[in-house]
């Protein structure tokens, strides 16, 4: 995500309640293996406590607590946060509590771990790696990461062609495709420089996604940039979108979504 203002961040991370169920059905699910190799490497066990910055509605939380951990999610939004909480209902041990986390207070027990994905850019950096490391075990893990759009050699040409609807409709000079799948960095130097943290590993699982229009209209409308659009320039820009996809061949397009898992312990 580009660099905003400290305002324009507050503002942005809120929109996401706006669309919580669009947002449930649209996002695609994180893969079975990143929780694989966060317990492998990890070695959290089954009743270990874990704290999530950011649960959205539970794409992360879900699965952890199918492993068996239990976690306590801290969610901005309180509609995302009902749906969460309403999925880990088989599971007595997780709950999410909603709050500001730059705001909330951890309970005295301190957490095996402390996960964040697709939502730790949003906290405050200056509060939150210090947070996290004070919520912490000494002998803790700290898990964060995401999901981007790459777009590697040879993929679907859908993502040169798509920046004329773009430039068309809400020009601006960051609008270009996404970057190479090798462009994109590990936070080894970011986590290190916080100095609450040291690196340990970085885990990288590419996916590629086909999309029906309907599919990618339903999925832009889930991210802050399109949010927070005017309803008449968002509307132009998905109908032009909508139909350069389908008039390609098969009506679909491919995205190829890049998670991330970077692992880290207190200093």
């Amino acid at each position: 995500m580009p660099p905003i203002s400290r305002e324009d961040r507050e503002r942005r991370r809120r929109t996401f309640d706006t669309v919580a169920e669009q947002y449930e059905r649209a996002r695609p699910p994180y893969p079975p293996d990143l929780f694989d190799d966060l317990l492998s490497i990890t070695g959290l066990e089954p009743g270990d406590r874990v704290l999530e910055v950011g649960t959205g509605t539970g794409q992360v939380t879900i699965p952890l607590a199918e492993r068996g951990l239990r976690v306590l999610g801290v969610e901005l939004g309180p509609h995302l946060a009902a749906i969460t909480r309403e999925r880990l209902a088989p599971y007595p041990g997780s709950d999410v509590v909603v709050a500001d986390f730059e705001t909330w207070e951890p309970p005295p027990e301190p957490f095996a771990a402390a996960v964040s994905m697709s939502a730790w850019h949003w906290i405050d950096p200056d509060v939150g790696y210090a947070k996290l490391q004070r919520a912490l075990r000494e002998d803790g893990w700290l898990a964060i990461g995401g999901n981007v759009y790459v777009w590697p050699e040879g993929g679907d040409q859908f993502w040169s062609e798509v920046q004329e609807d773009y430039d068309a409709v809400v020009p601006n000079p960051d609008n270009r495709p996404p970057p190479r799948p090798e462009e994109i960095e590990d936070l080894r130097e970011t986590i290190e420089a916080t100095g609450h943290f040291r690196f340990v590993t970085g885990r990288r699982y590419p996916r590629e996604y086909v999309h029906t229009a309907d599919e990618y209209e339903d999925l832009m409308g889930t991210y802050s940039p399109n949010i927070d659009l005017d309803p008449a320039t968002r509307a132009e820009l998905f109908a032009r979108i909508r139909r350069r996809i389908e008039a390609r061949p098969g009506s679909t397009m491919t995205a190829y979504n890049l998670f991330l898992l970077n692992l880290a312990r207190p200093l």
